[in-house]
């Protein structure tokens, strides 16, 4: 009995055929899944907004805020 107990475990675990390699591939897809949902919260903001978002905030007065936008402008 304990014979056909450890049959049945080697090859759910994969150490007989190719098990091992669709494990490999199921975490590859985790991994691929994880780095895509990072890369996606993360947003590329244009420097006008962030412009906008230090104005809003009240980091630089409205003469810089004119200025800098200005010196975007010309430069896109």
């Amino acid at each position: 009995m304990a014979t056909g107990m450890g049959k049945y475990m080697a090859h759910a675990t994969g150490i007989y055929g190719y098990g091992w390699a669709f494990e490999l591939i199921i975490l590859l897809l985790f991994f691929l899944i994880v780095y895509w949902i990072i890369k996606s919260s993360i947003k590329n903001e244009s420097a006008i907004e962030i412009l906008n978002k230090r104005y809003a905030k009240g980091e630089i007065s409205k003469g810089e805020y004119q200025n800098l936008k200005k010196d975007i402008l010309e430069a896109d």
